[in-house]
């Protein structure tokens, strides 16, 4: 990248922009992290334009937690930089500007744009503004409404649009019509024996080791079911919790050991036991001795048998006797190989976690980092295998409660308890106890705190067997009686009741137990950045603590269960060869406007702006800046919006990108507080969209707004201009803008650029086997989940497509939402229709081939991809008797495997390809590192094709993807995962903003007409029905086909 160049209030220069707030937690673009510390529940995305620093691609794999498959990815362009990054410079002042500023303490003869202040709090907007045509009819409006409304407001048109839905209540979605096995599309099997091009070939290590296993053998697959001997207690059914069950297994196997031998067999800790050995079936009484083992309780257990999973089977697919995967003995092999670790350590998701944590790991706060590993069983060329993979997670230290407080709340003391009651509070509930004056194992979930100091808390004592009438007691003299005295009698029991029933503990006898995972949100800013370091270990660190964990006692081979059912795990990572493919040639314009060939560096495959313009840089004539910085009273004078600094330095840098950017035609500051309310949100955007359309120049082509902090209602804004308005927005934050950078600028013009509909830089070359094709459209697809707990809100879907051949740099977007948590694309068809019609309108003509890309789905619903969505695409493209050629692809980032050079120490090079030894015995399958890592260590993505019509040869392919990392149009480097599939993340994530602000525009908080005056009991269903309305979603017709999710 060009350094600035200094000067006055115009000093441009080149510039970086980040990509947004990436899951990683860290303050640039970076690449996306999948849910948190690698878990796949954190949200997808971010702020995905919001320019924190730098540029670049967001990480997708998170810190390595538990479910999300390992490190942190951080290999993206230069977007690390720190929002208080002190190189900086600020430019000095031009004292000759040719606009002006409204502000009071600006020279009235220097104002050439204008800025109204305060937005007015009222504002009255068209119900009719800005809505696009719709795909499906639109529910009939009602007889009592009024065909011309004066004033709308967000809630009444969700109550509107909920009232007329004909969906009653969620339900699950209705199941495709079944195909008979012989009918079911299966993968493609590899065309050839992987492949040989290569500028480069390295000799590399990956976590996989090599598992054999005994064909002869045959693991007992049981189903267990528990019930209690007296279903009521105290008149409530009882409930078997999952540790009780554990527990009921083992007294199980500790009562009739030679029957049912503990070591022969392995739990799901539910419904299931497999078994090396043949189990008596039928039922059996189990009584497990409860709290201080003063009462038993009792359970029946029935054993029924359910399959004989013989290992032949697993070999004669191998060899190819068997199409269909055996994935019964797959799942049966994998939680045998899972029983040592969930007996020794703390299981969260398919990760584990140990006991205890080096102290040198401490993060303070009563919180530590855990170090784990994740493993799984897989499928390769030799047979199966294990893939283990370091991991790292931050939980609450097992540690009394009293010492707990003391390192979580600042100054804390017990002598000034009432002062800190709150905190404590807060702090505490939810988390989970054990009690140390009695024996026992129970664990108990804290409600809060008793409203009575310890010395003056008493309880009715009723006698169980009905022998002695009920009596009053005070605790302490309880206690003193049964147990010990009370230490701490002036400070207030925790409430650690069940069902109605009061249980009123001392602090003092209180211990939070291990395995609490802590949010990593709630972490403070020195142990995020511990943490993060604890993720980011480099290559040569990564494989030890893999094979140490390999090894360890605790471990999935410790224990001697494998061994017991015939299996062997080689301690050996598994030695491969891959092939570095060379990068592509790029082009880009020089300042005379000819065609240059763009130098790609070789070890990074890096390139930078200095001396070229983009290949097609878009005019801005009609652009206007919304400083929300300027009047916010939260904000430093010192991050406030420097306009002077900011405008002109933008306009320069992208003039020198070639985009031709005009004076702003309007400048408008305000605060905040507008993001707190969608309602005002809106009437401050129409307002400032009325004024330049009151010039009679044309609608806004681009609106930036610098923000002074991140704030929840950036999710209102882009909802408002994107399915309302129909603008192009630009948010970044005024802390980076009012001393630009030169990569914060350059970065900054980049994504300006492509959301308008240019080109930044494109290949020179035709990518692989399209060399002479007509037209070919590229799709990526993707769906986004709702957090963990939430059990009502829609799965959104995303569906990208290019709309330009040869350059495939630019592309239009649909979303949708459909049922919780429901993983097929359930209009995959009609989607990529309305793309295949948009790309009919902009070019004349249908493209001929299609490939898609879709993303987050595992092996196991690679039939649903098959059988379901590509089924689906092709019955919706026959409707307009249109039969273009199909290839179907699957980009993985969600899983473990790593791959090490021999020397250890640095990451393996962009282009890296592997597809042998590791992959697939005979489906096409294939690992590709397209990043240059420069943080922690590079996870491969891993592609893996299950249909294809145009006869792809392993080069052809790899070099196809690999040259379309290089197409992202928001960096000036190849990105980890093929831009289709990256953008549909983006515009999933984007889906769902969209949904969270139709629950917001819900609620008592944000809105204030009438029609939120519905009773909170219905709110719930009301949400989930009206979520899964289309409306609410619908793009603006003016943003359908360009790249607003940039």
């Amino acid at each position: 990248m060009e350094r600035g160049r200094g000067g006055g209030g115009y000093g441009g220069g080149n510039g970086g922009y980040n990509g947004g707030r990436g899951n990683n937690g860290g303050r640039g673009g970076g690449e996306r992290g999948r849910g948190g510390y690698g878990n796949r529940g954190g949200r997808v995305g971010g702020y995905a334009d919001v320019v924190y620093g730098g540029g670049g691609e967001r990480g997708r794999g998170g810190y390595g937690g538990g479910g999300g498959g390992g490190g942190y990815n951080r290999q993206q362009p230069q977007q690390d930089q720190q929002w208080n990054n002190q190189n900086r410079g600020q430019s000095g002042r031009s004292d000759q500007q040719t606009w002006r500023y409204s502000a009071s303490s600006q020279p009235q003869d220097q104002q050439a744009w204008r800025s109204s202040g305060q937005p007015p709090q009222e504002q009255q907007w068209s119900q009719n503004r800005g809505q696009p045509r719709r795909t499906t009819p639109a529910p009939a409006p009602s007889s009592s409404s009024s065909p011309s409304p004066t004033k709308n407001s967000l809630a009444d048109a969700v109550v509107s649009g909920v009232q007329s839905l004909k969906i009653s209540k969620q339900t699950s979605p209705p199941s495709p019509s079944p195909l008979n096995s012989a009918d079911r599309l299966l993968p493609v099997r590899r065309p050839d024996q992987g492949g040989t091009k290569a500028v480069q070939t390295v000799r590399l290590r990956a976590n996989h080791f090599n598992v054999s296993y005994n064909p002869q053998s045959t693991i007992m697959h049981y189903d267990v079911n528990v019930k209690p001997v007296n279903a009521t207690r105290n008149g409530r059914p009882v409930r078997i919790m999952k540790s009780d069950l554990a527990a009921i297994r083992n007294k199980l196997s500790s009562d009739n050991p030679s029957k049912f031998p503990l070591l022969m067999t392995a739990y799901d800790g539910e419904k299931n036991i497999f078994s090396a050995v043949t189990l008596p079936t039928g039922e059996f009484k189990v009584e497990v001795p409860e709290e201080e083992g003063t009462r038993i309780s009792s359970y029946i257990v029935t054993i029924k048998l359910v399959n004989e999973l013989k290992l032949c089977k697993l070999k004669e697919y191998l060899s190819g006797q068997l199409l269909s995967i055996p994935r019964d003995i797959l799942q049966g092999m994998d939680l045998v190989m899972k029983e040592n670790p969930t007996r020794r350590l703390i299981p969260v998701g398919r990760s584990f976690y140990p006991t205890e944590f080096n102290p040198d790991d401490d993060l303070g706060q009563g919180t530590a980092a855990f170090r784990g590993f994740q493993h799984s069983l897989r499928l390769t060329s030799q047979g199966p295998a294990m893939c283990l993979d370091y991991s790292v997670l931050a939980f609450h230290k097992r540690m009394p409660v009293i010492d707990f407080l003391h390192e979580k709340i600042r100054n804390f003391t017990l002598n000034n308890f009432r002062r800190f009651r709150r905190d404590v509070e807060n702090v505490l509930r939810g988390l989970k106890v054990t009690v140390t004056h009695r024996p026992t194992k129970q664990k108990y979930v804290i409600k809060g705190l008793t409203d009575r100091n310890a010395g003056d808390i008493t309880f009715e004592a009723v006698d169980v067997d009905g022998q002695v009438p009920p009596r009053r007691l005070r605790l302490v003299d309880y206690f003193r009686d049964k147990y010990k005295d009370i230490k701490y009698k002036d400070i207030p029991c925790l409430d650690l009741g069940k069902n109605g029933r009061r249980n009123d503990t001392p602090l003092e006898f209180c211990v939070l137990v291990e395995g609490q995972r802590y949010p990593k949100e709630q972490l403070g800013r020195d142990a995020a950045i511990m943490l993060k370091n604890l993720s980011l270990v480099a290559p040569g660190v990564r494989e030890n603590n893999i094979r140490n964990m390999v090894r360890s006692g605790d471990g999935p081979c410790g224990g001697g269960i494998i061994q017991n059912f015939g299996i062997e795990v080689n301690m050996n990572m598994t030695q491969v060869t891959g092939r570095v493919i060379g990068p592509p040639e790029l082009k880009m314009l020089d300042f005379g406007g000819k065609v240059t060939k763009v130098k790609v560096d070789n070890e990074k495959c890096q390139w930078n702006l200095v001396g070229k313009s983009l290949v097609e840089g878009k005019p801005i004539a009609r652009w206007a800046v919304l400083d929300f910085s300027c009047n916010d009273q939260d904000c430093y004078d010192r991050d406030r919006l420097d306009p002077y600094q900011f405008i002109p330095k933008l306009i320069t840098r992208c003039n020198k990108l070639g985009m031709r950017m005009e004076e702003p035609r309007l400048y408008e500051t305000s605060s905040m507080r507008p993001f707190s309310s969608v309602n005002l949100l809106r009437e401050l955007l129409e307002t400032v969209n009325g004024k330049v359309l009151q010039e009679g120049k044309g609608h806004l082509q681009l609106l930036v707004c610098v923000m002074s902090r991140k704030d929840p209602g950036y999710k209102y804004l882009k909802w408002i201009c994107e399915t309302q308005i129909g603008i192009v927005t630009q948010c970044c934050l005024s802390k980076m803008a009012t001393r630009p950078s030169d990569q914060f600028l350059a970065n900054l013009a980049l994504k300006i650029n492509a959301k308008l509909g240019g080109s930044n830089v494109e290949l020179i070359d035709r990518l692989p086997l399209f060399e002479g094709a007509g037209p070919v459209m590229f799709v990526g697809a993707d769906v986004n989940h709702p957090a963990a707990r939430n059990t009502t809100s829609p799965s959104i879907a995303a569906v990208v497509a290019t709309i330009n051949w040869p350059a495939v740099n630019r592309y239009a977007a649909r979303v949708r939402p459909q049922y919780h948590r429901t993983e097929s694309i359930s209009n995959f068809g009609d989607m990529v229709l309305e793309l295949v019609e948009s790309y009919f309108r902009i070019n004349k003509v249908k493209p001929e081939k299609i490939v898609v890309f879709r993303d987050g789905v595992s092996e196991g619903q690679f039939d649903m991809v098959l059988n379901e969505e590509l089924l689906d695409l092709k019955r919706a493209l026959g409707t307009i008797n249109y039969f273009p050629t199909i290839t179907l692809i699957v980009a993985q980032k969600r899983h473990h495997t790593r791959l090490f050079q021999e020397n250890g120490r640095s990451n393996v090079s962009p282009g890296t390809v592997v597809d042998t030894r590791i992959v697939h015995p005979f489906e096409f399958d294939f690992y590709l590192c397209s990043h240059y890592g420069s943080l922690g260590t590079s996870k491969p993505t891993h592609y893996y094709v299950l249909w294809d019509e145009h006869s792809f040869t392993s080069d052809q392919l790899q070099k196809l993807i690999y040259d379309l990392c290089f197409t992202f149009a928001r960096c000036t480097k190849p990105v980890s995962l093929v831009p289709p599939v990256y953008y549909a993340d983006l515009v999933a994530y984007r889906g769902r903003l969209y949904h969270e602000t139709m629950t917001a525009g819900l609620s008592p908080g944000s809105v204030t007409s009438s029609s939120s005056s519905a009773s909170s009991s219905s709110a719930p269903s009301t949400l989930s029905v009206g979520s899964l309305d289309d409306r609410f979603y619908k793009l603006h017709a003016d943003l359908e086909n360009i790249m607003f999710f940039i």
